[in-house]
């Protein structure tokens, strides 16, 4: 057994100044991170608890959501500020895991997991290059159900499991991300990584710096929203494919849309191309189909993930027309 010590951090600076030393990792639930040291995938040397900093969900003064990085996931979507904001991001929460695991995880935690793909978590006997760089790629050519069609690289081909970070890259969410030099605030969007030919390196994190809040924008195109998950089975599964979006309407006229996608790439996926297809145009079912596939016209999948490509479409055009009310 590899011994591993534990300390507990009283604060922010703490947490900064633990999380920092070789080989230290930072332990909020431990609903991911735990699972990776059984499966000998994470060995770090020292775990640093962070459950007891921010768990704080409020209104600030321009009456965007904050949340603090230690909050519980099942917090956050039981919360009612988020559940009449901004709803697709509490169905996007209950879609996640189970009960017991959303009691035990926290939203930095939720942010920072790392893919499920099963080649990823066989150290013994698969090559991934996520996890030993230069090691090669073993879900080329093997078992790619739940891979990647989007954004991908001949280096990694693995999904972001997260379902709470697709909701909030829709919802334009900022992260507060902390450090001995200070606060500094990234987009949501621009936190996770494409693999390209370091799929090692999965967030733009310093070291030594810390997620300690995460803030969310008040919206128009957040109070008409939700969050559909597609999946093998009715619970406790992960992503083939989920959209999360909202729309504002004037009349049958599509005045603003976000729209993020899941089980699709390494990081939750902006569908900026279909919303710059649909802003100003009609809500139609005809018009979000035509959104639905210009998003996928670059998709790359490999023989046993194409289905996810004309999957994500008739899920996405299903998803705005529900939302908007228009005929199928």
């Amino acid at each position: 057994m590899t011994p591993v010590s534990y300390h507990r951090a009283g604060s922010a600076a703490d947490a900064i100044r633990l999380g920092a030393l070789d080989g230290h990792r930072l332990l909020g639930g431990g609903t991911n991170l735990v699972d990776l040291m059984r499966k000998g995938v994470e060995q770090p040397a020292a775990l640093v608890d962070v459950s007891g900093l921010s768990m704080l969900i409020k209104e600030s003064a321009d009456g965007s959501l904050v949340i603090g990085a230690a909050a519980r996931n099942a917090a956050v979507a039981a919360h009612p500020l988020v559940r009449t904001r901004y709803p697709m991001l509490a169905r996007a929460i209950l879609g996640g895991a189970s009960a017991q695991i959303r009691n035990m995880a926290t939203v930095g935690g939720n942010l920072l997991q790392r893919t499920r793909c099963v080649y990823f978590v066989d150290p013994a006997g698969s090559k991934c290059n996520k996890r030993v760089p230069g090691s090669g790629c073993d879900a080329r050519g093997g078992f790619t159900r739940y891979h990647a069609i989007l954004g991908t690289s001949p280096s990694c081909i693995a999904t972001n499991p997260s379902d709470m970070a697709v909701a909030l890259a829709a919802l334009d969410a900022r992260l507060h991300l902390a450090s001995a030099a200070g606060v500094r605030i990234v987009p949501l969007l621009d936190f996770h990584r494409l693999p390209g030919d370091r799929p090692d390196i999965e967030t733009i994190l310093a070291p030594g710096e810390v997620i300690v809040a995460i803030e969310v924008p008040l919206s128009d195109v957040a109070l008409r929203s939700t969050y559909r998950k597609v999946r093998d089975r009715a619970s406790y599964a992960f992503t083939l494919v989920s959209v999360a979006a909202g729309l504002t309407l004037d009349d049958d006229r599509i005045v603003d849309v976000r729209i993020a996608l899941g089980g699709v790439a390494a990081k939750p996926w902006r569908a900026l191309r279909a919303e710059a297809a649909l802003r100003g145009g009609p809500a139609t079912a005809d018009a979000f189909t035509r959104a639905a596939e210009a998003e996928f016209a670059d998709a790359a999948p490999l023989q046993g993930n194409a289905f996810k490509v004309p999957l994500a479409t008739r899920t996405l055009a299903a998803v705005l027309t529900e939302l908007s009310g228009a005929r199928a």
